[in-house]
């Protein structure tokens, strides 16, 4: 033994644990988030209404539930008006702003390689059956 300390990898790495992004793609990737998220980020705070309109194809019950989400993982501030009728309002909190960087080098890579995606997946049904 040289008395060197060394590093060892563990003999099995869960792979959820390995990836330090998965809890991140997990948050900001679910099924609508992302619309939810831009939408409030370009029109800023926006009643339900609102949002149900910009965002076409999501049913009420959805849009409710990932708000609600967004809301518990601090992306999402609801204000509630205590007014008659009550108002409801949400907008994107400042962590949630915190995501426009990761969004613009997601849409510059989309630019970029989006057409290779496409020429790949041509190819590749194109292609007899494995």
């Amino acid at each position: 033994m040289t008395g060197k300390a060394t590093r060892t990898a563990p003999s099995s790495t869960d792979p959820e644990q390995a990836c330090p992004i998965g809890p991140v793609v997990d948050i900001v990737f679910s099924r609508w988030t992302t619309p939810i998220l831009w939408t409030l980020h370009a029109h800023g705070r926006q009643r339900f209404g609102e949002l149900e309109r910009r965002i076409t194809r999501i049913t009420p019950k959805v849009l409710t539930q990932r708000l609600r989400q967004l809301e518990r993982d601090g992306l999402v501030v609801r204000t509630y008006h205590p007014e008659v009728p009550p108002r409801v309002e949400y907008e994107i909190s400042e962590l949630g702003r915190s995501l426009a960087p990761l969004f613009a080098h997601l849409t510059e890579w989309a630019a970029a390689h989006l057409g290779e995606v496409e020429r790949a997946r041509h190819d590749y049904d194109r292609e007899p059956a494995r």
